[in-house]
């Protein structure tokens, strides 16, 4: 049977743990110059509805360095933009690729994708998951960090889609995770009560506050994001005034273990949600992050297509 990546709760402890040991498998055989190309005569349709820059260049190249195909798709390319039925449209991509990947919205869309579709699904973004970047995470913090169990990531900001992802990621491979968010931006109600379940299988604390301190104490990952996401733009200047708390400074960063990675999923808005001083500074892996994109997808691309 197919399988697709649409949330991180569709991976066990095992499946991640899988996909970071190839993630790291890749990587290396890339910077040895070694050849890896496990998809050659493979095709992926990459359907975007929103605009991306580390998701398409690196899914783009990822299919290349792995032999295979890979098809940017707006919209306009596709007649999903004049009125096709998503159901229709999985149907027929299922004659022509080896797999979809898609950048929305709505995380129906990508759910319907999935289940009309005969071939792997990935979730390159949604409005509620963003599982690849959560992966790129863990690849990242385990590269600098030599583990992941036992470790405390505090997230700092919006409860938004990359907040969901790493919470479900961070439990799974039993690391404790923290979140601050100002009142009336916390995570999905929902996904937070799954991961705490979660978390008691796997000996993973989490933490749910309003204060950025608190969050931050002891931690040994600091990571934060944009307060105004992709299709939020109206409401930035409100943004402002509720997040100005909960920014990412050298301040903020003595709470934190000494040592403490410092970590953002970009595009950054430097002195909004951090600082410069932080986000260019020693403790800050945020270009690490984003090269690991590449190499987990491909992971991802070599496990569901290979």
């Amino acid at each position: 049977m197919k399988k697709d990546l649409l949330a991180i709760a569709d991976l066990t402890p095992k499946d991640i743990a899988k996909i970071l040991k190839r993630s790291a498998v890749l990587k290396k055989m890339q910077k040895q110059g070694k050849d890896h190309q496990t998809l050659k005569g493979k095709s992926l349709g990459m359907i975007f509805e929103k605009s991306s820059t580390r998701t398409r260049v690196s899914f783009e190249v990822g299919m290349f360095q792995l032999g295979g195909l890979a098809l940017f798709l707006s919209p306009d390319d596709l007649q999903i933009g004049r009125g096709e039925t998503i159901a229709d449209t999985a149907r027929t991509l299922s004659r022509y690729l080896d797999g979809i990947m898609i950048r929305t919205f709505a995380q129906a869309t990508v759910d319907e994708l999935a289940r009309f579709a005969s071939i792997p699904v990935i979730n390159g973004l949604t409005d509620l998951h963003h599982p690849c970047q959560a992966l790129a995470d863990l690849l990242t913090i385990q590269e600098k960090k030599k583990k992941l169990k036992g470790l405390t990531l505090a997230y700092v900001g919006d409860g938004n889609n990359v907040a969901n992802s790493l919470i479900q990621a961070c439990v799974k491979v039993g690391m404790h995770f923290a979140i601050a968010c100002p009142r009336g931006y916390e995570l999905d109600a929902a996904l937070l009560g799954t991961a705490k379940a979660e978390g008691r299988k796997t000996g993973a604390s989490v933490i749910v506050t309003n204060d950025p301190y608190r969050a931050v104490r002891n931690a040994d990952v600091v990571y934060t994001d944009v307060w105004a996401s992709m299709g939020q733009e109206a409401e930035h200047a409100k943004r402002l005034t509720a997040f100005r708390r909960y920014q990412v400074d050298g301040k903020l960063m003595k709470a934190a273990n000494k040592g403490a990675l410092v970590m953002h999923c970009l595009p950054a808005h430097r002195g909004e949600e951090i600082t410069a001083e932080v986000i260019d500074g020693p403790q800050s892996v945020i270009f690490d992050q984003a090269e690991n994109r590449l190499h987990v997808q491909k992971a991802v691309l070599d496990t569901l297509l290979g």
